[in-house]
């Protein structure tokens, strides 16, 4: 082929963001969206706009918002789902991609649509066309591409390009193809649609990890005449996830020689903190030994690599840990620091704040800086991304005391306020026995909030240096009807970061009930 540019198509907002316990609010999706510009990829799926009220509000925002990438909405073949994603898309002008799906392989088609073949390509052509008429740019997926009988496939292709399809993309919706296979069937698919041959059309790929080949899928494509990678930043999605977009990048730069010519316009540099920036706003912790972004990535502990390394740093080290972002904090603020220092920080870190953010955040900065000696970045991103997170106070934190030891019942005593009560019913006051001081200040939260949830998950990280570092704790919790809320809470307490982060989630449980989505009918 003579295009060689390898086209980053982000889902991180679409399929990232359905990772149970991922979802995350309008503020956090335009934050990472923004982010997603700054690292210069391609195409941004900024959502499902059919599914809700949420979803359309986001989409449509993005699209009016940010300015660079491809602004692409996910619709089924039906009417609704196509306007919707439309409308919602509409703003980004000539900048919009709708990109509409159908079930294809055998599986689907008898168990799930019912439809015949001939049916199906009815469907994909009029939903492409549909499509069409809203946006020049429309991408169409057949569904488990992966296990669809390979001609049947071809035909799809074939006809869906003839209807008006720029891109095709080859879903491995199960994670079920190995890279030599799937390789196969995206050359088969290339040599067999001449559009795809001719570069009128290309072909995508949108890799799962259920058996860990994603990335390796999605490589094995690219070498076999695929030009767009849909993957998310740090492989979050589905199940196992999607293909990292870290580890696809860095491997077709790291291994030029391979890749040979193919190129994509990602600013690496970015890759650090895009990754820290989702996994803040998702709650989902990135593993330390994940390549590229975790924090053991760069880690040498073996004194033979270290010394290999203080020698020449090629000798253990296949990439430089600056070229993706990672280098030296800052120097750190201190509570003696200005509204005006503050400001400069947080814009040099990639956040955009209105002067009510600033001001919101600098209350919260000198409380922190009065606990600690440095405020470093990290602190930093750790209050915008609470501070984002936050949905209307019901419940509000005033006090907080526990008592613990050894030799003593763990009893944690809260004082909340309630938004909307009148005075004197304002300030309430409980206390909490549990297993420990954490699990009786969450207790104490419960008899007052009268909510009950169950914790799934704590996960608790330091977020910066030092003995006096403040903790970040992310929760996701089950009130009972089966969906995970997320909570977030930040302090050099972990107790009172832990209760923070609750009670946080207890607020999204009762926005969320007094302001339940919508469901859009198809």
């Amino acid at each position: 082929m003579k295009n060689n540019r390898i086209i980053i198509f982000d889902t991180t907002l679409r399929d990232g963001e359905q990772c149970p316990g991922a979802s995350m609010n309008l503020r956090e999706k335009l934050e990472v969206a923004r982010q997603l510009a700054r690292l210069k990829v391609d195409v941004i799926e900024a959502g499902f706009p059919v599914i809700s009220d949420g979803d359309f509000e986001a989409v449509h925002t993005i699209a009016k918002e940010v300015k660079g990438p491809i602004i692409c909405g996910l619709a089924r073949c039906v009417n609704t789902d196509i306007d919707a994603a439309g409308k919602a898309v509409k703003p980004a002008g000539k900048k919009g991609r709708i990109h509409v799906f159908l079930a294809t392989s055998k599986i689907h088609r008898d168990f799930k649509l019912g439809k015949a073949q001939s049916e199906i390509i009815r469907l994909a052509v009029e939903g492409v066309k549909r499509a069409k008429s809203w946006v020049h740019d429309v991408e169409f997926s057949p569904e488990d591409a992966s296990r669809t009988e390979p001609d049947f496939l071809v035909e799809v292709c074939k006809a869906v390009v003839k209807a008006g399809a720029t891109v095709v993309n080859i879903p491995d919706t199960v994670g079920w193809a190995v890279p030599e296979e799937y390789g196969a069937l995206i050359k088969l698919l290339h040599d067999s649609v001449p559009e795809f041959k001719s570069g009128k059309a290309i072909i995508s790929v949108h890799c799962h990890n259920d058996l860990g080949f994603a990335v390796a899928n999605s490589l094995a494509a690219v070498r076999n005449g695929a030009r767009q990678v849909e993957c998310t930043v740090n492989g979050i999605g589905e199940r196992a996830g999607n293909a990292a977009l870290e580890e696809i990048v860095m491997a077709t730069k790291t291994r030029s020689d391979f890749f040979k010519g193919m190129t994509c316009g990602v600013n690496a540099k970015e890759i650090v903190k895009s990754s820290r920036l989702v996994s803040g706003m998702c709650g989902l912790v990135v593993q330390r030994s994940k390549a590229i972004v975790g924090e053991n990535a760069f880690a040498h502990s073996s004194g033979i690599h270290q010394d290999g390394i203080l020698k020449k740093r090629e000798t253990y080290e296949i990439m430089d840990p600056q070229t993706v972002g990672w280098g030296k904090t800052e120097l750190p603020l201190t509570k003696h620091s200005g509204r005006a220092a503050v400001a400069v920080r947080l814009k040099h870190l990639g956040f955009k704040m209105t002067d009510a953010d600033v001001a919101a955040l600098f209350a919260k900065f000198k409380e922190i800086g009065d606990k600690k000696k440095f405020v470093y970045d990290e602190d930093l991103a750790a209050l915008v991304e609470g501070h984002i997170a936050e949905v209307p106070e019901t419940w509000s934190l005033i006090y907080l005391n526990v008592t613990s030891g050894t030799q003593t019942v763990p009893t944690a005593t809260v004082t909340l306020t309630k938004a909307g009560k009148k005075e004197a019913e304002k300030i309430l006051q409980d206390a909490g026995v549990g297993d420990g001081p954490v699990d009786a200040a969450l207790k104490a939260i419960d008899r007052l909030t009268k909510t009950r949830g169950k914790l799934m998950d704590y996960s608790l990280r330091a977020v910066s240096q030092g003995k006096d570092a403040l903790g970040e704790v992310t929760v996701k919790v089950n009130f009972g009807d089966g969906e995970l809320v997320t909570g977030k809470g930040a302090s050099t307490d972990i107790i009172e970061a832990s209760a923070r982060a609750y009670l946080n989630a207890v607020n999204r449980f009762l926005c969320n009930g007094r302001e339940k989505v919508r469901l859009r009918q198809p």
